[in-house]
């Protein structure tokens, strides 16, 4: 699940490897069952005996093998080449399946990452992390797990020691990219 280690610059370390949680594969577990389910009630109406049987049979299987491959392992693949990846430097996230995407923020543009939880976060132990971008943009990383964990990593690599400084060399230091 770590990046390799050729994508990494010499002296970088890996500070955080994840994927999303696994949270994600909720949804896809439940149609997989409804499919199963709805697909073996549909077959036990066929006719037992005759030529059109395995046809019908065939037809209801296909059906189903279509609503399994866009439904359960079209997500599972997403989920399965998705990762996030904090360095001592940078913010990489990779994801897709046949074409990968890649988006890398060096930390030195981060001006503030913060995290949200909703109940079945809390349950689960995940949540959203919310890394803002000197840009005024803002990046979404949805259902990483123990994301208040990851969250004290990147606070502790953007404001390591910032708390002995005051607000205007806090400040010069976020313009200056240390």
């Amino acid at each position: 699940m770590a990046i390799s280690r050729k994508l990494l610059n010499d002296d970088e370390s890996v500070v955080v490897s994840t994927r999303t949680h696994a949270k994600a594969m909720l949804g896809p577990a439940l149609v997989l069952i409804l499919v199963a389910a709805v697909a073996g009630f549909v077959t036990s109406f066929t006719p037992a005996a005759g030529r059109a049987a395995p046809l019908l049979q065939a037809v209801i299987g296909a059906v189903a093998a279509v609503f399994v491959f866009r439904w359960v392992v079209q997500p599972f693949l997403v989920w399965l080449t998705t990762t996030y990846t904090v360095t001592d430097r940078r913010l990489i996230t990779r994801s897709g399946i046949l074409t990968r995407r890649g988006h890398d923020i060096p930390l030195a543009r981060v001006s503030d990452v913060s995290y949200e939880r909703g109940l079945l976060d809390r349950v689960l132990g995940c949540g959203t992390l919310l890394v803002a971008v000197a840009s005024e943009q803002r990046v979404e990383l949805h259902d990483i797990p123990q994301v208040e964990q990851v969250h004290l990593r990147i606070h502790d690599l953007l404001f390591d020691g910032s708390e002995a400084w005051g607000a205007d060399d806090r400040t010069q230091r976020l313009d200056d990219g240390r």
